[in-house]
């Protein structure tokens, strides 16, 4: 079943209609090269006739029309597939090259006639040399010409005109696809990014990074099962989203890994970079690639911690340093509370600090609104309480308060009772 151009993805239909159109352009080229080959082929053999050069009219002039022709297009077509990523920048730096080296080759061969006609003074001398002189200035030119394309070519990204705003190095205009890697897609939060509408660039999800999930899928790791066909149900619900331009790129990447042919891919579209990785974000940066860290979005959007300000954070477990503790908000900001190591498992209330921004994530510091008891104050409370017991024991078991008899340190003694009544004591014991 054949597929329209309007059934398939934007990308892919420009795509289609770009090859549609370079088909038509390769079959004029041929058709025209053979038919001006041959019209002059038959002049050339007409005007042979009328000068009585050739009485039978032969066919030497049309096959060496034809022949020539038919040299031109292989050449032409040999050099179009194989380089089938041409840069214009490419193409402009070669002509401008072969430009600066003709006019070199221009002002030097001026300077080369004078040189002879100064000293050489006879005429025929000069006509015998001329040739020489020719062949000097061809190798002279080819070799400026030469010198001229490579200098260009190698520094085009730098070189400027004097014109100003002509340069070499591409200047991308527009909006640049955005290339989704395995983190983005399993993290699970572009597709709610996506939906709101800010996602306007089109969406480009490589073939190896499908690839990998479903790799991942296919584990026998359960967390990687898991994280695997996450990724892929989102690939999916990106693909869904309407008015996003999400494509499927097929073209072979060099390189060993998925982040590095992410990389490579980035470098050839050109296109951005969108991760959670942090390790990956860092060597295409380094690559001078674009990387859009989904993290750094989420921290962008988060409403700032002021000095100052109480919050409620139930503590979850305890910190790096001694008597530090650590609790999340509800959007997982990292609060770190000092002197709070006791009160780990229970919700409290904190003043903020101070607030630290990493690559990771926000970390905010706090410590108590109200500070826990010291403890010494425990220890002074606690003799109070066993007095208070021990008042009650020396009550309930009869103790002696005599009035006027100054009470000891020591409660008194408490009055004998044997295990079973009537029964005399154990002189023994």
């Amino acid at each position: 079943m054949s597929t329209s151009l309007e059934d398939i993805r934007p990308t892919e239909a420009a795509d289609r209609r770009r090859t549609i159109v370079l088909r038509i352009v390769r079959t004029a080229f041929v058709a025209l090269m053979f038919t001006f080959a041959l019209l002059a082929a038959l002049q050339q053999q007409q005007s042979e006739k009328r000068l009585f050069l050739s009485e039978s009219g032969g066919w030497m002039p049309v096959i060496a029309s034809i022949s020539v022709a038919a040299i031109l297009i292989v050449v032409a077509i040999a050099v179009d597939f194989a380089t089938p990523k041409k840069k214009i920048s490419t193409i402009t730096g070669v002509i401008f090259g072969i430009l600066a080296g003709v006019l070199a080759t221009a002002a030097l061969g001026f300077i080369v006639d004078l040189l002879l006609e100064s000293w050489v003074q006879n005429k025929d001398a000069i006509d015998v040399l001329r040739p020489v002189a020719n062949s000097l200035k061809v190798l002279i030119g080819i070799t400026l010409s030469y010198i001229g394309v490579t200098t260009v070519l190698q520094t085009q990204d730098d070189f400027r005109l004097v014109i100003p705003y002509v340069e070499f190095a591409k200047q991308i205009r527009g909006v640049r696809p955005l290339i989704t890697d395995t983190s983005a897609l399993i993290d699970g939060r572009l597709p709610d990014v996506a939906t709101t509408g800010f996602l306007q660039a089109p969406i480009v999800i490589p073939r190896f990074v499908i690839v990998e999930l479903q790799t991942l899928a296919d584990s026998d790791d359960s967390l990687k099962r898991a994280k695997g066909r996450r990724g892929l149900e989102l690939a999916a619900k990106l693909q869904r989203i309407p008015r996003l331009d999400v494509t499927i790129d097929e073209r072979p990447v060099s390189g060993i890994g998925v982040d590095q042919m992410i990389i490579e891919l980035a470098r050839l579209m050109p296109a951005f970079v969108v991760t959670t990785d942090v390790a990956l974000a860092q060597v295409a940066r380094l690559n001078g690639i674009s990387v859009l860290n989904i993290n750094d979005l989420a921290n962008a959007i988060k409403t700032a911690a002021v000095p100052g300000q109480t919050i409620s954070v139930q503590l979850m477990r305890a910190g790096e340093q001694p008597g530090q503790a650590v609790g999340f908000l509800p959007d997982g900001t990292m609060v770190v509370a000092e002197q709070a190591a006791t009160l780990i498992g229970s919700s409290v209330d904190l003043v903020v600090s101070s607030s630290l921004q990493t690559s990771a994530g926000r970390l905010i510091f706090a410590s108590l609104v109200s500070p826990p008891s010291s403890p010494a104050q425990h220890t002074s409370e606690v003799p109070a309480v066993e007095a208070e017991s021990l008042d009650e024991g020396d009550a309930a078991g009869g103790g002696v308060d005599q009035p006027g008899v100054p009470r000891g340190p020591f409660p008194p003694p408490k009055a004998f009772r044997p295990t079973r009544p009537g029964t005399p004591r154990n002189p023994r014991r």
